[in-house]
């Protein structure tokens, strides 16, 4: 309920355009999130993906390329944690490799139309980020399901927007509001996925301990 009320306030501040208000609640989304994760006995790996965001989206609020590359760095570090953690759901589903092909496919559409119109210093960074993102995108979809599948897609969506935003691309209305619902929403599904999805290791654990007398 806490993290449902801060991200409302975030919205609405954006959508009003009222910065103090932005910039005071986005810091503390992910923190209340990793808390509702916390305590409803998430993997630590989906805590830590979660405060890897906290930073993320500590150092996007400062406008400067150092600041920009490190939060890019922070994301990367939580897309890790969530390919980490997503490894542990058990084999990827039959049409895994389909998903993983229009995947690959948007990952190199998209670097390809955004390289040109990146700046030289940021263009390597975002491709190998990309990568990442796409990467865990994908894996939410084929080894979780589909919440986290959904949850991964609107991430990408969302940094989409950002780096669309970095090439100067023409621009919806009120960008920041559409970026940050697409992430808050994105975030929240990834965690509701992937809590209420079973892990078979952690699940046959569970099995064996239960017939233990």
């Amino acid at each position: 309920m806490a993290f449902a009320a801060v991200a409302a306030v975030d919205l609405l501040a954006l959508a009003v355009g009222w910065n103090p208000g932005h910039t005071a609640a986005k810091p503390l989304l992910m923190p209340l999130l990793a808390a509702h994760a916390a305590l409803s006995g998430a993997p630590r790996l989906l805590v830590a993906a979660l405060l890897c965001g906290w930073g993320g989206d500590t150092f996007l609020l400062l406008d400067a390329d150092p600041a920009f590359l490190a939060g890019m760095a922070c994301f990367a570090a939580g897309h890790v944690c969530y390919l980490a953690l997503f490894r542990t759901y058990g084999p990827a589903h039959a049409r895994a490799r389909h998903l993983a092909a229009g995947y690959a496919l948007v990952l190199a559409g998209t670097v390809a139309l955004l390289w040109p119109d990146l700046p030289a210093g940021l263009r390597v960074p975002v491709a190998v980020y990309s990568a990442l993102l796409t990467a865990m995108a994908c894996a939410a979809a084929v080894r979780v399901g589909p919440l986290a599948g959904l949850g991964g897609a609107l991430f990408l969506l969302s940094d989409t927007l950002i780096a669309t935003g970095v090439a100067e691309w023409p621009q919806p209305p009120r960008p920041d509001l559409w970026i940050m619902l697409t992430y808050v929403v994105a975030q929240f599904l990834l965690v509701t996925g992937t809590l209420t999805a079973r892990r078979p290791a952690v699940s046959a654990y569970r099995e064996v301990r239960s017939t233990t007398p």
